[in-house]
């Protein structure tokens, strides 16, 4: 590590200063839809006693499974001991803290009572995995902060593999607590599945990588420094694996329902009949997330397609996401199984959601948060090496 030349970005243009109050704008705009749902309530959002989990809950878990993913870089040069990534991996870590803090960020604002977080701090339900998962967010801040201490501080850069491994185990574990979220809700047919926690696994490994590329290519491009095709080359390869890996859980996922008898009318309302649902299923999270980035990954090539190829991944990921969380609850609780039931409670019936303008206002600012702690992070750490040119990446 120590052959690596890290600069900080300079920060002194007009275009940084732009962008930096763009993604002001952005946050400012989710903590005011924060404190209108706050005071107005959630009667004016598209959530209901039957969707309780709306359109900022998919923001949130999707930066939140992201920012595992965007450690897979850091990973990939610790643990795996691939030279070519070391030059990233200071700047995977910090994506890795960022997007988990604008996940957990629109999570929290989302609650109706934020304030309520801290009894979920000092009382804690160990058989309920929301407990658990409080360890696993800030435990993964402090693991995070220690790998990147031992990234920093040359004394330290002796520890840097053990600290990736424990990092590299950590995310593991917290993104198979942030599937199980809904592989332990066995009330809700769409949820009960013990493959949603290798699934969210794979979708944090392209998400992040996704992310973590458009990040890369955006900070060279302003801040003026080399970056090697060679070496993009090599994530486009990445992100493909992950991309068709997704693409094969999600098959193996569907596959496994239709064999079974009492899953069909659920994979007929996913597949067929789910309306916005199957839409989103089909074009966008496997024709634009999964089809199309495999295409221009593996048969366009390029730098113009490798980043199209990341922000169909990240589109697809969020409709991906979005088809778990609100198709979940939108399909109706088969609470007899075998029974015709009725009632005023909509018994049965499929539930409505159209999301908000303060719903997406607030997921957009989780985002908006995210990537300004990012920009701030490159503009006052070096995290970003001086030259990512194809022969001297490949010679650190």
């Amino acid at each position: 590590m120590a052959s690596i030349q890290y600069r900080e970005i300079d920060g002194r243009s007009g275009g940084f200063y732009v962008l930096l109050g763009a993604l002001g704008v952005l946050v400012l705009a989710g903590l005011a839809a924060a404190w209108t749902m706050e005071h107005q309530g959630h009667h004016i959002t598209g959530m209901s006693n039957r969707i309780v989990w709306g359109t900022p809950h998919v923001f949130a878990v999707f930066l939140i499974v992201a920012a595992s993913g965007a450690l897979n870089v850091a990973s990939i040069a610790s643990v795996f001991g691939r030279e070519l990534y070391k030059p990233l991996a200071r700047l995977s870590g910090l994506l890795a803290v960022t997007l988990l803090a604008g996940g957990l960020a629109v999570l929290v604002l989302d609650l109706g009572r934020p304030d309520r977080l801290i009894v979920a701090m000092t009382h804690y339900n160990f058989k309920s995995i929301f407990a658990w998962n409080i360890f696993l967010y800030t435990g993964f801040f402090a693991v995070v902060a220690l790998y990147l201490w031992t990234m920093f501080e040359r004394r330290m850069n002796g520890y840097t593999q053990r600290a990736g491994v424990l990092a590299f185990l950590w995310r593991l574990i917290l993104t198979t607590g942030t599937g199980s979220i809904f592989g332990f809700l066995v009330a809700r047919e769409p949820y009960d599945s013990a493959l949603l926690a290798p699934l969210f696994i794979v979708m944090s490994f392209s998400f992040g990588l996704a992310i973590f590329v458009l990040v890369l290519m955006a900070a060279c491009r302003w801040s003026g420094r080399p970056l090697g095709d060679a070496l993009l080359a090599r994530l486009g390869n990445l992100l493909g694996v992950f991309v068709a890996a997704v693409l094969y859980f999600v098959a193996v996922h569907h596959l496994t329902n239709l064999y079974l008898a009492r899953q069909l009318e659920l994979e007929r309302f996913l597949l067929l009949d789910g309306g916005v649902y199957t839409v989103l299923f089909w074009i966008g999270q496997i024709l634009v997330g999964s089809i199309v980035p495999l295409v221009l990954v593996y048969a366009v090539r390029g730098r113009a397609a490798l980043a199209a190829a990341a922000a169909c991944v990240i589109a697809g990921g969020l409709a991906q996401v979005y088809v778990i969380i609100i198709g979940g609850q939108a399909y109706p609780q088969q609470i007899f199984p075998g029974k015709d039931v009725s009632s005023t409670f909509f018994d049965g019936v499929i539930a409505s959601y159209s999301p908000s303008l303060p719903e997406i206002a607030l997921g957009v600012g989780g985002v908006g948060l995210a990537l300004a702690l990012t920009v701030l992070g490159l503009r006052v750490l070096p995290f970003l090496p001086r030259s990512l040119a194809d022969g001297e990446a490949a010679a650190a």
